[in-house]
């Protein structure tokens, strides 16, 4: 009996130490804009929080909500488009209020041509064969695209040399590559070190479009998770907030310089 007894507490001991030594972790589904930024933000806080461990998915935030709704484990929701955040709290598959994170900006980029000097209404001329956005259905920044061609005339002029990305990510991609001549992506793509090597880009006004107001939730599945609820409010910190304005991003509460 003394024997097993001895046994049982060497079990009992040797799972605290292994399950005392092992990093927690959560999951983040975070919106393509935030690639860059995110990547920087989830490796600062790694560094302050040795055991604990950040794994970022990047993608369109509405194929996150779909996947979501359909039991997905992810812990953190970065969407790029508040309403999906808003949806999820509504149907009880968020445990937090949406908080606004950013303002997201839409520009011109290219790698083969100055951007900047490019106009939505020069899209429609002849020497572009090739436009890249964001697939609108499901990407937010595809549907502020849209709303920005259409705003400014030009859309059904150019709505036959479109070709969809399946996030603003993968629509940098196609014009870095040269299966486009020109994209409409976001501004803190167009910012990373990655790209602003390779071409300038031109803001987008901001009047042309809606407001690409970004919002996190903790989702239901992470809803037990202290490390969740710990990384978001270092989302709040000086430190992931100058990451942020370094990247383009607007922060609650301030405006955009231009």
């Amino acid at each position: 009996m003394k024997l097993r007894i001895k046994l049982a507490v060497l079990a009992l001991s040797s799972l605290f130490l292994t399950t005392a030594g092992r990093a927690e972790e959560i999951t983040v589904a975070a919106a393509a804009d935030l690639k860059f930024a995110m990547d920087e933000i989830s490796s600062a806080f790694q560094q302050e929080h040795k055991k604990e461990r950040i794994n970022v998915v990047y993608g369109s935030s509405g194929k996150f909500y779909t996947q979501i709704k359909e039991s997905a484990p992810y812990d953190i929701f970065f969407s790029a488009d508040v309403g999906y955040a808003r949806s999820l709290y509504s149907e009880g598959l968020a445990v937090t209020r949406p908080a606004l994170y950013a303002l997201g900006r839409i520009v011109l980029w290219s790698p083969a041509l100055d951007a900047a000097k490019v106009s939505l209404d020069d899209l429609a001329g002849s020497q572009f064969q090739k436009i890249a956005i964001a697939n609108p259905k499901h990407a937010p920044y595809g549907k502020r695209a849209e709303e920005a061609l259409r705003a400014a005339g030009v859309w059904e002029k150019v709505e036959d040399k479109l070709v969809f990305g399946d996030n603003v990510a993968q629509t940098a991609q196609f014009v870095e590559s040269g299966n486009a001549q020109i994209g409409i992506i976001a501004l803190s793509l167009a910012l990373s070190p990655e790209l602003s090597a390779k071409g300038g880009y031109a803001l987008i006004p901001e009047k042309l479009h809606e407001p690409l107001e970004q919002a996190y939730v903790i989702t239901k599945h992470g809803a037990a998770s202290a490390l969740a609820k710990r990384f978001v409010q270092f989302m709040k910190t000086p430190k992931a907030r100058r990451i942020m304005v370094r990247y383009g991003f607007v922060l609650p509460g301030e405006t955009a310089s231009k």
